[in-house]
Order: structure tokens, then sequence, then C-alpha cells
């Protein structure tokens, strides 16, 4: 049974009449029937039933005709696909990012990106997970990094990496009450002045359910969205938060602030690929997504992304 014969085949279905088939597809009448016959034969079963004025499907013909068009559509669909992947994908995408992800992320990104994409522009949005998950969903973005998105069944959620949640205070020369011990406990967090961003906030999120998993009640000094903000009020001795080492990696190289971990357990977050739950997804979202991916594991394999693990 070939491609050819199944259209044939639904043209003949179409028109009602053999003869009236063949001429619209400029075939000869007796090789249309002969294609016929041999479905027939192959098949073990009349398609049609003649009569005076041509030909009228039979049960099995409208079976059949029903299925070729399944089958011709998936065929052509199938053609599309393959032929727009040899060529470049094209157009344009804006990328979401958090901020101490997108500072190790986008340089690297960008650089595969407009060398695998030529004929693409890509546009690059900063901001919270929450931020980020409302313009997903607004459709101001197509792909985000996202810190523990919640379930929606409108988001297709592809788990990247863990990253532990450590304890970040003033840099050792500051901080009256700068505790002396090598790590903390969940329960040690409601003895601390946070800094930390609003309830939106995933990470806030995450923090909150691990202290009222143990039961404790954070005391939160201050209320702040911006990364940069937290760090340098923190950097002040104006209290502590709660971030990724990657967060604040080279401040603590500097020794501008100090990280203790949080054990016992460790508070972890997740971080993942979003876009919209979407079956037409457009290429040029699915491939920079693949991208996406491949740069961010090859940063966790080279441990670039400092205290990051695959998922």
């Amino acid at each position: 049974m070939e491609l050819k014969e199944l259209r044939n085949f639904m043209q003949v279905a179409r028109a009602g009449s053999v003869s009236r088939a063949a001429q619209e597809l400029r075939l000869a009448q007796p090789a249309l029937s002969r294609q016929i016959k041999k479905l027939e034969h192959e098949l073990g079963i009349s398609l049609f039933t003649r009569h005076g004025r041509g030909v009228r499907l039979s049960a099995a013909g409208s079976l059949l005709l029903e299925r070729a068009e399944e089958i011709i559509q998936l065929a052509q669909q199938t053609g599309r696909e393959i032929s727009e992947r040899r060529l470049p994908a094209a157009g344009r995408i804006t990328l979401g990012v958090p901020p101490a992800a997108g500072r190790l992320l986008i340089p690297p990104y960008v650089e595969r990106f407009q060398h695998i994409f030529p004929q693409a522009t890509l546009h690059i949005r900063e901001g919270v997970s929450s931020s980020l998950q409302e313009w997903l969903l607004e459709k101001r973005i197509d792909i985000a990094l996202l810190h523990n998105p919640p379930h929606l069944e409108t988001l297709e959620i592809r788990p990247l990496l863990n990253e532990r949640m450590l304890v970040i205070g003033p840099p050792p020369a500051r901080g009256k009450a700068r505790p002396t011990r090598a790590a903390f406990r969940v329960r040690d967090l409601a003895d601390l002045p946070l800094i930390l961003p609003n309830t939106a906030h995933s990470n806030r999120r995450l923090v909150e359910q691990a202290a009222a998993e143990h039961g404790i009640r954070l005391r939160i000094k201050l209320e702040a969205d911006s990364v940069a903000f937290v760090k340098a009020l923190v950097e002040k001795g104006l209290g502590y938060t709660i971030l990724t080492y990657e967060a604040v990696q080279d401040e603590v190289t500097r020794r501008r602030l100090t990280a203790f971990p949080i054990a016992r357990p460790a508070i972890v977050t997740r971080v993942t690929i979003v876009t919209l739950r979407d079956r037409q997804l457009p290429k040029l979202t699915r491939d920079a997504g693949e991208l996406l991916h491949e740069v961010c594991s090859a940063l966790v394999r080279t441990k670039q992304w400092a205290g990051a693990q695959l998922c």
C-alpha cells in the first residue's frame, strides 16, 4: 500500500466515480481501476459498491478513507518537520532568567545561540521567578529559567539542576553577633535577623516551608526583592539572608560576604526550564530550550556552576 495509491483512492471516494477521478488526476481510467483493485486485493475486501452512476464507499472503504486522510496528513507534517530541521531556525525569541544564574549562563549561551541561529534574534529579560512565571503565562517571554515553579497545566516544566541554599552573613570583620559555628540547622534560622524577598518569591516560600516543617517562625527584619540590594545590606551587617552559592560566589571569594551551609536537613532549590505547554511550539523555541539545557549542563559538569547538581 503506497501513499500514491491512498491519494488516488481518496480522490475516487470524493468524486464518487472512477472515470471522473481519473480525469481529475489526469490518469487513464484502466490504470486507476487497477490501483483500486490492487488495494482491495491487498486488504481482502471490497472498498466500493458499484452502481449505474459510479461508486459508493463500502463500510470498509469508509474506514480506509478515514485512516488514509490521517496517514496523508501525518506524512505531510513529517515532511514539513524534516524540511524545517534542515534550515536554520529564524525569528525572535525572548528568554527570561533570574539574576544570579543569568550572569553565569548568558555569556556562553549567547555565544552558542548566535553561532547556531545566525538568522534569529535573542531578547533577554532578567527577573525573579515570580515575575518570570507571570511573563511566561502572559506570553511576554518564550522560555524561562525558574526556581521551584508551581505545577500548572499550562506549563511544560523540565527539571534541570538542584542547588543547596546557604545562610549568607556579613564579612568576617563585620557583624557584632556573627555566629562562630561552621553550619546552621534549619531550626537555628529562627535566631537570625533575616533579609528576604517578599512572599511571592519562590525561594522565600521554600525557606518558609522548611521553617514550618520544623515548627519555627522566621524573624524577617527586612524584605528586598533585588538580590543585589540584599547582598549590599548583608555586607553592611544589617542582617542575614539565604541564597545559593552561585549568587554570592564572587563576594565570598573577595571576603565581602560569608557563606554557611544549612544541614540537617539541607534546603534545596530546583532550577527548571519552563515553556508554555503547546504541541505547536515554534521550532526556534524548542531548539533554544534544548540549547539552554546543554549550556547549563556543561556549566554544572565543568563545576563552573558551583554547588549545583544535575537532576
